[in-house]
Parts: structure tokens; sequence; C-alpha cells
């Protein structure tokens, strides 16, 4: 065996250890939240990092690595991206041409008819994660590892929640009693998450991910890492996907992290 052969086998250990800690922290993580009452009118409950657990774990063995030193922070998975894919912002036509990420997804124990499960054979585009991996093509010249080799992408609260009627509830949505308890859990999982990954620094994707992040590094005296926000790609918060980029681009700029994706 040559020496580049010797340190590329080591790398792959390394890496796959590394994949192996943060998914038993997610496991953790489920397990607790399985656990919880999130009120009344919460009729479904999606579990992408279960039932994707195959291709999540496919990207997590690809792209996750011990340089990673920014963190972007999501919510939670959307009905189109990670609901399909177990991958945060997991728009499926992104996994499948720009992540180049294959694997089996199974189906929730109970689904919403007008929610299907079908993989990476969805055929519905998620408006928020294509707006984000959209940008991120842009910047990295359609090679993921541009981003990847310093940067990773993580859901604060792994679960999807829906009504009777379909409609995604964020932790946000939910009254204060289910969000204290939920919190503490996610709040305790993402410490760990940032302990174990050596983060320097956590890109809040929208307000509330950038509440919990601060006071995840308040409460757990994470005093080493800095919380930066850019705004949340949703039609919601703007309706123009320009306009969004716009906003981001000086804001990755000025954090200084638009350098790290060359």
């Amino acid at each position: 065996m040559s020496v580049s052969e010797y340190f590329s086998q080591q790398n792959e250990l390394e890496t796959d250890d590394l994949a192996d800690r943060f998914i038993n922290l997610e496991n953790d993580l489920v397990s607790k939240l399985k656990l919880l009452d999130y009120g009344p009118n919460i009729d479904f409950i999606y579990s992408p990092l279960e039932y994707a657990s195959n291709l999540h774990k496919v990207f997590l063995q690809k792209f996750l690595n011990s340089n990673i030193k920014v963190l972007f922070l999501g919510i939670n998975p959307g009905p189109w991206g990670m609901c399909q894919t177990g991958i945060p912002f997991g728009e499926v036509e992104v996994v499948r041409s720009y992540l180049r990420v294959d694997g089996e997804v199974l189906t929730p124990a109970k689904c919403h008819p007008n929610r299907p499960v079908t993989g990476l054979n969805c055929r519905k585009s998620e408006v928020s994660g294509r707006r984000l991996w959209d940008l991120l093509i842009e910047l990295t010249e359609d090679d993921p590892y541009k981003f990847f080799n310093n940067c990773f992408i993580h859901n604060y609260f792994p679960l999807a929640l829906m009504n009777k009627n379909a409609k995604n509830i964020t932790p946000a949505d939910l009254k204060s009693l289910y969000q204290k308890k939920l919190q503490e859990i996610c709040d305790k999982s993402l410490s760990d998450i940032v302990t174990l990954l050596h983060i320097d620094t956590i890109v809040a994707i929208g307000k509330y991910a950038e509440k919990r992040s601060n006071e995840v590094v308040k409460n757990f005296k994470l005093n080493n890492i800095k919380v930066v926000r850019i705004p949340h790609p949703s039609p919601l918060s703007f309706g123009r996907a320009e306009d969004w980029k716009k906003e981001t681009l000086v804001l990755l700029k000025s954090y200084s992290i638009l350098q790290l994706f060359r």
C-alpha cells in the first residue's frame, strides 16, 4: 500500500466513525422526541431520519468530515424536501443531480394522503430547498465538496408535524407548553452536535433557528461559537427568489463565509 492510499484509507475510517457518532446523537434525539405530546392538533408525525435512514447515512458518509467549521441550521423537515430524502432542505432533484446521493427510502407508518413519501421518485419540488441549494450550486460552481469541505447542514428539529389538513406545523407554531419540552431536548442535542463537529459558526436559517442557537450558546456556555443569521428562503418570508438571494449573498459576504466555498 502506498502512502497516499494509506492516508486515504485513514480518512475514510475517520469519516465513517464521525458519521456513526453523528447518527447516534440523531437517533437519541429522535427517540426522546417521539415520546413527547405535541398537542391535540397534531395528527401526523413523520420521522425521516428513521424511514430514510439509508439515504441519510450515505449523505453523511459522503459529506460529513472533521474539517467542518460552519453549520447551516434549519428548523424542521419540509414535506417535499427532507421528508422525502432525509436530508435537510433536501429537494429531490438537488439530491439526485447535485449531491448525487442515492438510497432506499421507506414510508412513515401513518401517512397523510396529501403528503405521500416516495423518496427520490417524488415529482414535487420544495421551494425553500430549491432556493437554498440553487444559491449554493452557483457559489460552488456545481461542486458540492466546495460547500461541504468547510460547512454542513442540519435541522434543529428532525420531525415533521402536520394537522389533519396536512398543514406543516413548525416548532414555533406549537403552544408554549409543548415548545418548552421540545426545546429542552433539541437544545441539548444541538449543543452535542456543534461540540462533536468543533463548529466555529452557526448560520441560522431564519429567526427561530437564530433564537435557539443563541440560547444554546448561552445556556451551554459555548462562548467560542458565533451565531449569525440569513433569512429563511421560504416564499412566506421572501416572495421573490432574487430578493432572498441578494440579501443572503450580502450577509454571507459580511460574515466571511463566501470565501469558504472557493
